[in-house]
């Protein structure tokens, strides 16, 4: 590449000897201003602001597959600045072969719109959505392992000395 200032233009040249064609040419501007042309840029075939993950892996794909809920997952991830996404994904897909894709794809949805991505929240996010019981439960009284008080009742009581 070459650029020179040519009647208060920059001249943009590639190539060199006879194959030398020019590139493109702009206004010489001021130092800190800058000079765009539309025309040097490829047209937009999409929306910006919209726009649809791709996968460029197997992995990827298997994720994508899932739904829409895992599309609104990895785009709030991503713009989060989530760590270890990929890891994040393959859990995603070993559910959905254990629960099923509808379930593991709605439980991203409501994670990816409730910011839950933390390790275990796809999880409990699932079991909650399932209605399974959850929290510790209390063993029945006959299977403890406790003595008892019952050592306690006589405490304080007085009781006769035999000598």
């Amino acid at each position: 590449m070459w650029v020179r200032v040519a009647a208060g233009e920059v001249v943009i040249v590639s190539g060199e000897g006879s194959g030398a064609t020019e590139v493109a040419r702009h206004a010489l501007l001021h130092a800190g201003q800058a000079s765009v042309c539309d025309e040097h840029y490829p047209e937009r075939t999409g929306d910006p602001v919209h726009r649809e993950p791709r996968a460029t892996k197997p992995s990827e794909a298997a994720f994508l597959a899932l739904g829409e809920g895992a599309k609104l997952y990895l785009c709030e991830a991503a713009a989060s600045g989530v760590r270890r996404l990929e890891r994040k994904m393959a859990e995603a897909v070993t559910l959905a072969c254990l629960h099923g894709a509808p379930v593991v794809d709605r439980a991203l949805g409501v994670a990816a719109v409730a910011g839950r991505f933390s390790g275990g929240d796809l999880e409990s996010i699932i079991v909650h959505a399932s209605g399974a019981p959850t929290g510790a439960t209390t063993p029945p009284v006959e299977h403890s392992l406790a003595t008892g008080t019952s050592a306690w009742s006589g405490f304080g009581t007085t009781a006769e000395v035999s000598q």
